[in-house]
């Protein structure tokens, strides 16, 4: 089997707020805005990896969800457990001195685990996860 990871999705509940992280603090760019208002899908992704993006929707655009379930998700992207993802980078300092500077929530700064990795870790406007683990 031959199968790779072409895009991930992530929630975003203001789609303007959401572009400035990725595009103008992470450095992605943008290869994909459709719709309008709060109801656009924006792909975004590293330059140096065409073939790997994160695709920023409105979390409630299916017509399948309840109003309960609404209510549960708006919940959770405020709690800031909803969604996450995971990066890296091989210079961890500089990385999450760039990502500070730029106003991002800090949840945990750069930090040895005890599973043997080196992370830090924000939250972007829609309150999602975003762990920076340092490449070695």
């Amino acid at each position: 089997m031959d199968i790779s990871i072409h895009t991930s999705s992530l929630p975003h509940d203001d789609p303007e707020e959401s572009l400035v992280f990725y595009r103008d603090v992470l450095g992605f760019e943008v290869r994909g805005d459709v719709g309008q208002g709060k109801m656009r899908w924006i792909t975004v992704g590293p330059a140096d990896q065409p073939s790997t993006s994160i695709l920023l929707a409105p979390p409630v655009a299916d017509p399948g969800v309840t109003e309960d379930e609404r209510r549960t998700i708006a919940e959770m992207m405020a709690k800031g457990t909803y969604g996450w993802i995971l990066l890296a980078t091989r210079d961890l300092d500089a990385t999450f001195e760039q990502v500070r500077a730029a106003g991002a929530e800090v949840v945990q700064e750069p930090t040895e685990q005890p599973y043997g990795m080196r992370d830090c870790a924000f939250r972007d406007p829609a309150g999602n996860m975003v762990r920076i683990q340092e490449l070695r």
